[in-house]
């Protein structure tokens, strides 16, 4: 039998369908790719629509066997994880042949890389919430984050309660998409060009004011460099209010006034940002 590829359309409806037509084709595929990541291949390439019924009947065939695997592969599809389709298809498998027995194994072979990566993104997700800043832009709420993974449907819920009577939106540079909120509704938007709008003067005075009370809280004899990058990691600087160059703390009506932040330049962060695009979990 030929070896095939999967190409869909990068949502997990789209990826249950692979495993739907996996099945009724008699066929393990050696790679599951979203349109946009899709390489020139040698291998047979086959295009999977998404079909809202397939995908269900595969959920409720997974949901079936174990309630706690759905969860699993939902959280496993917002991860970073390399080939993580390839990955969960395999976990799926494995659940449908052999039981949820193998669930329970954190040493199982198909099950740790997509546990791994799990992990890494409860934990990133955990950070954002309190490492995200806000700034007021004419009434409304704005934030910028660069994370590793999908984190906006995790962190969703627990900015929508904490910002319950205001409007917000929440912006990931990684994956170019925007979780909205206000009057009690929330949704999450591909946004592809976006660019932070520079602040007002009463923006701009409240981001020096924090900027100085982090300053001033800071014990310099007691610096510990490599203790702050391990409570908080150097990659998530570059969307924090208080490691931001003085160009940030310019309001809009200045002739020196920029269109979005930069990379961190003040003296509490040395050095310029590394790329933050994805990666392995760590």
């Amino acid at each position: 039998m030929s070896e095939t590829v999967y190409c869909y359309d990068g949502t997990f409806e789209g990826f249950l369908c692979c495993i739907f037509d996996s099945y009724l084709y008699r066929e393990t595929p050696c790679g599951i790719f979203p349109e946009d990541e899709m390489q020139p291949s040698l291998f047979a390439v086959r295009s999977i629509p998404t079909d809202r019924q397939h995908a269900a009947r595969v959920l409720r065939k997974i949901v079936k066997c174990d309630p706690g695997a759905a969860d699993l592969l939902r959280r496993g599809f917002l991860t970073c994880l390399p080939e993580k389709e390839l990955h969960l298809y395999r976990v799926v498998v494995k659940l449908l042949r052999e039981g949820p027995a193998f669930l329970h194994d954190l040493s199982d072979e198909t099950l740790y890389p997509v546990l791994k990566a799990v992990r890494h993104l409860g934990s990133e997700a955990h950070l954002l919430k309190g490492f995200t800043r806000f700034s007021q832009l004419g009434g409304v709420l704005g934030g910028e984050i660069a994370p590793k993974n999908r984190v906006l449907p995790l962190l969703r819920s627990h900015f929508c309660a904490r910002y319950r009577n205001e409007s917000f939106f929440l912006y990931d540079r990684t994956h170019k998409e925007v979780l909205l909120y206000s009057a009690g509704r929330s949704a999450i938007e591909p946004l592809e060009d976006f660019q932070m709008a520079p602040p007002d003067e009463t923006e701009a005075g409240y981001r020096r004011l924090w900027k100085q009370f982090y300053d001033t809280v800071a014990i310099r004899e007691r610096e510990n460099p490599r203790c702050r990058m391990t409570n908080m990691p150097k990659r998530y600087w570059g969307t924090m209010t208080e490691f931001q160059g003085p160009e940030y703390f310019t309001p809009q009506s200045s002739p020196a006034a920029v269109s979005a932040p930069d990379a961190p330049a003040g003296i509490s962060a040395p050095g310029k940002l590394p790329g933050s695009g994805p990666s392995a979990p760590v």
